[in-house]
């Protein structure tokens, strides 16, 4: 009775499933040391029966003929070989589970084993999973995997590490303020040491900063801090009952995108389940005649519209055309087709319309379907537009050819209307009004230095060294107009003139709000060329911030880039801590860690799995 007791309950713990997955995969160890107690006390008990008797004098026919038992039990013994068999197949997996944890339930926090740092182990797990792939024991869904590397990611360089090391300090600092005295605000005030908010997040308390930094400490191992927000989305992040105006673009690039990262990073389903709660709320935007979105909705009234001063009310390219990452991706973590369908009857108007020059103006009617006033930039409203054509081809796994013709068509276009080179030899993209160029270049723009690159290395050639090379002279560009400044740090916008090059000529361009478009260059291309010159830039742009932007409170933008002692804004984005910090970090990291074959950044550098990806998580 006392060993059929502890066989049992032995049994019953053995096999629980939770203990073979996530964050419980350490407790099979102590079942392994029960086992080893219990069978150097009986091993007999564990793992076999007494043979059954050949003759008429055993001591089972004796129990069987006098009622003590009427068969033997052969489900125990069936019991006794799953569990013998189960111990066996532990073993020979034994070793690579130590390399590699395979998750057929993804945990909230990553255990060391996923944190394949040194270079050797990728081969090693692969050498251990050949030499068992022809074991017809083992079933073939928990043959390991390589995963992707999510954290640690330190480089060889101790100098590049202590680099690395300053930012994810910067990190600290910006958090933990923001934790003091703006938690659960939008964002931080961090010279008056209180909670900030701008109009695109309504009149609501959303936990801005809590939501967008959140991949960004769990990618850099701070996990009491992660656990901490995570718990504030858990128990507050809810827009039920809310009646505010959001920005549909900023709620979607943020909250929508910074929750989807965290669950392909995690598994965990509470921030797939948050981000699709948000992603509804966006959904009435999507009501009109074209499903081209207005700019805003009240969550509460589902009521949409567009910005009066948007060319009539048209939607602005950039918004609209910045949702296919985060939809789609959620169409597919979900099995809800609504997501995807909203994205696919914004492509194929598009595709349908006729541009002027080939060009895509900034702002195009939701209820007409026409597009607007003639605006074509690279920057500010149009920007990320042709980010998202590149990465949503990307993101598929390279399977959507719509969007891989989309981006080189409109890089054609683009590239060869509106790229100049100034007298010094300057490379940058203007702007076009009414078929006139402007010779300006805003900050946001810089981010396709690394757009254009990334997008020669994906498309072969020809693209390969032309738009490499195209991608080199724009950040460079970028660059020079942070070296031109008394700061070290660029302008909103910059201009190129007889007079000047490179610099901002307006008291309205001058300003810095913590922007990350420039380090994101500096960051792609760093990982596609390793050139030195974008960490050593990089770290220009560290001691800069550290010297100008610093305060006791957080981190602040600045009023003029351009002065000794510059003004601050008192303001720290919420953007800072979600990309301009990431991109640090990661410029000074292994090239694994959040590799560029495995995953894309959406425009707010939450990184979102591409297709084929062990942590790409559908549904």
């Amino acid at each position: 009775m006392c060993v059929g007791l502890v066989i049992g309950c032995f049994g019953t713990v053995f096999f629980l499933p939770d203990l073979r997955t996530g964050i419980a995969l350490p407790s099979i160890k102590s079942v392994y040391k029960v086992y080893e107690q219990v069978q150097k006390a009986g091993p007999e008990f564990i793992l076999q029966l007494p043979p059954l008797a050949k003759d008429d004098h055993s001591d089972v026919k004796y129990q069987q003929h006098h009622g003590q038992i009427d068969k033997p039990d052969f489900h125990l013994i069936e019991d006794q070989a799953r569990l013998k068999a189960k111990i066996e197949l532990e073993e020979k997996l034994e070793s690579v589970n130590n390399l590699q944890k395979v998750l057929p339930r993804p945990s909230i926090v990553a255990s060391k084993t996923q944190r394949v740092t040194e270079k050797n182990k990728p081969d090693l797990i692969l050498h251990e999973k050949k030499a068992i792939e022809n074991d017809e024991s083992i079933p073939e869904s928990i043959i390991p995997i390589k995963l992707p590397v999510i954290q640690g990611g330190e480089d060889s360089n101790p100098d590049i590490r202590a680099k690395r090391d300053t930012v994810r300090k910067m990190m600290k600092h910006a958090w933990d303020n923001y934790v003091a005295y703006a938690w659960g605000k939008n964002e931080l005030q961090p010279i008056s040491h209180k909670g900030h908010s701008s109009s695109i997040f309504g009149s609501g308390k959303f936990g801005a900063t809590i939501v967008d930094g959140l991949d960004t400490l769990y990618i850099m191992g701070f996990t009491d801090e992660f656990n901490r927000g995570r718990e504030w989305i858990k128990n507050n992040l809810n827009l039920t009952g809310a009646s505010t105006e959001m920005s549909v673009f900023e709620t979607n690039i943020r909250f929508v995108g910074g929750l989807l990262s965290c669950f392909a990073l995690t598994g965990d389903t509470m921030f797939r389940e948050k981000a699709d709660h948000i992603a509804e709320k966006l959904l009435p935007a999507f009501d009109t005649p074209t499903g081209i979105p207005h700019a805003l909705v009240n969550i509460g009234s589902g009521r949409s519209k567009n910005y009066a001063w948007a060319s009539s009310g048209a939607s602005i390219l950039s918004e609209f055309g910045t949702m296919s990452l985060e939809f789609n991706y959620l169409s597919d973590v979900t099995g809800k087709p609504v997501f995807h369908e909203k994205i696919h009857k914004i492509n194929e108007l598009l595709r349908k319309l006729e541009r002027p020059d080939g060009l895509y103006p900034n702002y195009l009617n939701p209820r007409t379907g026409r597009w607007g006033q003639q605006h074509v930039s690279i920057g500010a409203l149009g920007d990320s537009f042709y980010e998202y054509l590149l990465k949503s081809w990307i993101q598929s796994g390279r399977t959507d050819e719509n969007a891989r013709l989309a981006y080189i068509d409109a890089m054609d276009s683009t590239t060869g209307k509106l790229i100049q080179k100034s007298k010094e030899g300057l490379t940058y993209f203007a702007e076009m009004k009414f078929g006139r160029l402007e010779h300006k270049m805003d900050h946001l723009a810089c981010f396709s230095g690394g757009m254009l690159a990334l997008g020669g290395k994906e498309l072969g050639e020809p693209y390969k060294t032309e738009h490499m090379e195209l991608g080199r002279a724009i950040t460079h560009t970028c660059h020079e107009s942070y070296d031109r400044t008394n700061t070290k740090i660029g302008p909103e916008a910059f201009r190129f003139s007889e007079a000047m090059e490179a610099r901002a000529l307006r008291s309205s361009e001058k300003y810095y709000i913590l922007r990350p478009e420039v380090v994101e260059s500096y960051f792609v291309m760093w990982r596609l060329t390793h050139d030195p010159r974008y960490r050593q830039w990089g770290w220009e742009f560290v001691q800069a911030l550290e010297k100008h932007c610093r305060v006791e409170g957080g981190y602040t933008g600045l009023k003029n880039v351009y002065s000794d002692e510059p003004t601050q804004d008192d303001v720290q984005q919420s953007f800072f801590l979600a990309e301009t910090l990431k991109y640090l970090y990661l410029l000074f990291s292994d090239d694994e860690l959040i590799s560029l074959d495995e995953w894309v950044f959406n425009t707010e550098a939450h990184p979102i799995p591409i297709k084929g990806n062990q942590l790409y998580r559908a549904a």
